[in-house]
């Protein structure tokens, strides 16, 4: 499969390591009769990237720049290297390639060459075709020709076929325009007035024709300081009818989309309109000179590179966006690119909403109006016979549409299966005979991608989802939302997103949320995986996957391959022994509440320093148990009434967190010589500090101290990494919440987010344990109310996701768990929320660390960022994930992968600015683990910042 609706079962993969393994490969299949399919970044739209005999995967091996001539404006690649890693190369000349499609993270130069693809920017630089001036090319059959401008090099029979078709070139392809990619639409440039461009009539073939294995490529003069305009319409259509009358300023690209493909905050920052024209121009003087003589009523400059980088990541995540309607249902590739002439699309994007209304279909165009290519999603029923019946009927009435305004069927993306079969109503029959030649001159034999361009495939046949068993359920659902866009294979560091972490470190595609997902539906297929949930395939596939729900986010259409892990494992494991681990840290909970009413957490510590537990990985130590656990501190403590102060800025507000973490006790101490250093409960002495300090109140069970008239009472969550592991987190944060004048309560009893549980996919045992904990917080009585009635403030980020998120799917008809779900707040969101005139100890210190993935992906840190921002705290956190992911970490055969991870993003992050001393901040456990052991740092929870602040400068509440 690639980013398309089509799937075709090869025969198997080949990765070449160079030229000659390309050869090799096309002579054997050749002799053999097999069929050959070249593949990069798997992120067509149209199906071309699909293919039966053998696939060649020239990602894995041949994806290098092999030089850069700055002088000469050129640079040398091979076909698997992706489109940013030659921008990076070619940055620091001032260079960069001209063609930018959306995909530039993850599309290759192959591919690009393959579809003749374009981007943003084609307005200004072109096509691919455009920016290539010589290839390296392989047949099938092991013929290897170096193809530029002239007859040199070419394949025997070509100057034939063009000197014997002249008259077709020059009429039949005549009066196209610059997004006329549709078939071998770049013949005529075999024409003797155009040069005799043999390269540039080579790209767009869409690995029909031979193997790409080097290309020369033009690269353009980066602009210095570009603007962006950003105009307001009122609708697509009045911004399409304005696009063609900006060409003539010079932009750089002039994009469209509409309101409902842009987020409601990202909309909220745009000029007043529901379709806007992303226009980008050399510098600001062009900017402006082009707002004042645009037609819009609003508009905005963007001068600032970081604020510039925010739209466009709006509009390159419309390729996943657009995948769902506004009800939340699945939207479909197929027509994603057709384009027409600029001056024609106001009026072809009135006439094509009339025909999707006419079918009872829907979809949101957008995309690169100032070249008249439209991209769109549109919600086919692909899976019922009728459905696929209209998908038919729909596709020739459009595509004669697109003739109808002199358009053409593709714009970008390469027509593959999805529209090759239209071809005809858009060249007529002796420009499709001329195509079936040049191939033929090419592949006489046939067998280089067959079934695309010329002699096609029926549109309605392979379908992906044909092959998926109906009524699958969420799992089956999940699957078939991924649409290839393939943003889980992005490896640009220092990107805000953490998707896909093993991916980034073993560059496997079965590693990626695309190939997880694609592994899952060949298992519910059941075609190619052949033993359902107990496949080996699907397992070592998702084993390295760290449930860090970075795909829940990242991903543009929101495959969560966390929750499918979880179900994964449940089956897989049903009615058999696990994994040691699975009960050993699957079951933490309960076992470390069995050690807690032993007391035997010190003799614990000292076994696992000696051995860790089998099961386990040795490459790690344990992180030691706390002594004393949070809530029998709670139930101890003692405090004095509080007394409020205003807080004056203070440089050394949170100087002495690190003291607290080096005074810890034995456990502590052992820590720091490399048994999990800086992850322990605080010592005896800090807890004696806590008990003696001001401000705090007395609290027995259940019990709160009042705060004073309308104080709001908030139940603090004793989870199991802060109730056993850390407990000096919750210590902090019950300081904080009650310096900001809030009651604070502790659930009675046991209580727990089936966090482990999940996350093992033990999944009925996850239900019990929820359950149970929804009973525990209903009202009892002998006190009024229950903590469901109030915010509950959750420490542990994974802890919080879990109750957001996973509680209510794994409960959906118990009303308690949405009530709990609704009432979970992050420690910074109920300090916004319910103490909203509470001022924080100023800290005026930079801060580094790790943002959970839970975080990112599932609760969002926007509230984080301005508490930390109110407490003097500067800086941005790493992206990425820190690799330790909870039970992950100490699994074995995970240590590598683990590491990895962190050193990625992390850690880095953490060397860099050691020299300025930062706080060093990560509110998760794991993360904390992870910096503590694999680092000299030592790292903190918010709430512990906040809590050393006001321990210097004393309570800082204001009514």
């Amino acid at each position: 499969m690639d980013a398309s609706n089509y799937r075709r079962v090869p025969a198997g993969v080949v990765a070449p390591r160079d030229a000659g393994d390309v050869a090799a490969a096309l002579r054997i299949c050749a002799d053999a009769g097999v069929p050959v399919v070249p593949r990069g970044g798997g992120t067509s739209i149209a199906g071309q990237a699909t293919g039966v005999g053998v696939v060649l995967d020239l990602t894995r091996h041949m994806n290098a720049v092999v030089s850069v001539d700055p002088a000469a404006r050129t640079a040398v690649v091979q076909p698997g290297l992706v489109l940013d890693r030659l921008r990076d190369a070619v940055r620091p000349y001032g260079l960069l390639f001209g063609p930018d499609p959306s995909t530039h993270a993850r599309c290759t130069l192959g591919g690009m060459i393959g579809n003749n693809a374009c981007g943003a920017h084609s307005v200004a630089w072109g096509t691919t075709a455009d920016n290539v001036t010589e290839l390296a090319v392989t047949a099938y059959g092991g013929s290897s020709y170096r193809l530029g401008t002239g007859w040199a090099g070419a394949p025997e029979g070509l100057r034939e076929l063009v000197a014997g078709n002249l008259a077709v070139l020059r009429t039949g392809l005549a009066g196209g325009f610059s997004r006329r990619i549709s078939g071998y639409g770049g013949l005529d440039a075999l024409l003797p007035e155009r040069g005799v461009g043999v390269a540039r009539a080579f790209c767009g073939s869409e690995g029909t024709l031979g193997v790409v294995t080097e290309a020369v490529v033009r690269l353009v003069e980066a602009p210095r300081a570009p603007v962006l305009a950003v105009l307001g319409y009122a609708d697509e259509s009045a911004a399409a009818d304005a696009a063609a009358g900006l060409l003539g300023c010079g932009p750089l690209t002039v994009e469209g989309m509409a309101r409902d493909l842009v987020p409601g905050a990202a909309a909220a920052g745009l000029p007043r309109g529901d379709a806007w024209l992303f226009v980008e121009m050399r510098d600001e003087a062009a900017a402006r000179s082009l707002v004042r003589g645009a037609d819009a009523a609003h508009s905005l400059l963007v001068t600032d590179p970081a604020g510039q980088r925010a739209l466009w990541r709006i509009r390159e995540d419309a390729a996943g966006t657009a995948t769902r309607t506004p009800d939340g249902g699945m939207a479909w590739p197929g027509w994603e690119d057709c384009a027409v002439p600029p001056a024609r699309l106001g009026a072809y994007l009135r006439e094509f909403r009339a025909l999707l209304a006419a079918h009872g279909l829907r979809g949101t165009p957008y995309g690169h109006f100032g070249e008249g290519c439209v991209h769109v999603r549109i919600d086919f029923d692909l899976v019922s016979p009728a459905g696929i019946a209209r998908f038919r009927t729909f596709s020739g009435e459009l595509a004669d549409l697109v003739v109808s305004h002199g358009g053409s069927l593709s714009g970008e993306h390469g027509d593959g299966q999805a529209r090759a079969e239209l071809l005809p109503r858009m060249y007529g029959p002796e420009v499709i005979t001329l195509f079936g030649a040049y191939k033929d001159v090419w592949d006489p034999a046939g067998g280089m991608n067959p079934g695309m361009l010329v002699r096609p495939a029926r549109l309605d046949e392979n379908l992906r989802f044909a092959v998926l068993p109906p009524g699958g359920g969420d799992l089956s659902d999940g699957v078939a939302r991924c649409v290839g866009v393939a943003k889980c294979r992005t490896t640009e560091v220092g990107g805000p997103g953490v998707m896909c972490p093993s991916y980034r470190v073993t560059g496997e595609e079965r590693h990626s949320t695309r190939g997880r997902a694609r592994l899952l539906h060949e298992m519910l297929a059941g075609e190619v995986v052949t033993d359902g949930w107990r496949s080996r395939e699907v397992a070592e596939a998702l084993d390295l996957c760290l449930s860090c729900k970075g795909c829940r986010s990242d991903c543009p259409v929101g495959v969560d391959m966390a929750a499918y892990k979880a179900e994964f494992l449940h089956h897989h494991w049903s009615g058999r022994i696990r994994p040691p681990a699975h009960y050993l840290l699957g079951g933490l909970p309960r076992l470390l509440r069995t050690v807690a009413l032993l007391r035997a957490a010190a003799p614990l510590n000292a076994a696992a320093r000696l051995l860790p537990p089998p099961g386990l990985t040795r490459d790690r130590p344990l992180p030691p148990l706390a002594h004393t656990p949070f809530t029998r501190w709670w139930r101890s403590r003692t405090v004095a009434p509080p007394a409020p102060a205003a807080v004056e800025p203070s440089e050394s507000a949170a100087r002495e967190s690190s003291a607290i973490a080096a005074a810890g006790d034995g456990a502590s101490s052992a820590s720091a010589a490399g048994d999990g250093g800086g992850v322990s409960s605080a010592s005896p002495a800090f807890e004696a500090r806590v008990r003696a300090e001001p401000g705090f109140g007395k609290g027995r069970g259940g019990e709160s101290r009042p705060q004073g008239p309308g104080a709001t009472a908030v139940t603090l969550w004793p989870d199991t990494f802060t109730e056993y592991l850390s407990p000096h987190t919750g210590q902090a944060a019950v300081r904080v919440l009650e310096a900001a004048g809030l009651e604070v309560t502790v659930p009675r009893g046991n209580v727990c987010c089936g966090l482990t549980y999940v996350s093992t996919g033990r999944l009925d045992r996850a239900r019990t344990v929820l359950r149970r904990t929804l009973t525990r917080l209903e009202g009892a009585p002998d006190r009024p109310g229950d903590d469901l009635d109030r915010p509950v403030v959750v420490l542990e980020p994974s802890c919080a996701a879990a109750l957001r998120t996973d509680l209510p799917a794994l409960l959906p008809d118990d009303p308690r768990a949405h009530r709990l779900a609704a009432a979970v707040r992050t420690f910074a969101e109920a300090l916004e929320q319910y103490a909203p005139h509470w001022r924080p100890p100023r800290l005026d210190r930079p801060v580094v660390g790790q943002t959970h993935c839970h975080q990112h992906a599932v609760l969002g840190d926007a509230a984080d960022r301005r508490l930390r921002e109110r407490a003097g705290l500067t800086g941005e956190l790493s992206g990425g994930c820190c690799g330790l992911a909870g039970n992950f970490g100490f699994e074995p055969g995970h240590h590598a992968v683990s590491v990895a991870c962190a050193r990625e993003q992390l850690l880095p992050s953490l060397d860099a600015a050691a020299a300025a001393r930062p706080a060093i901040l990560a509110d998760g456990f794991s993360c904390r683990t992870q910096i503590a052991q694999l680092s000299p740092y030592r790292a903190h929870h918010l709430a512990e910042l906040l809590a050393d602040g006001l321990r210097e400068k004393g309570p800082a509440h204001t009514p």
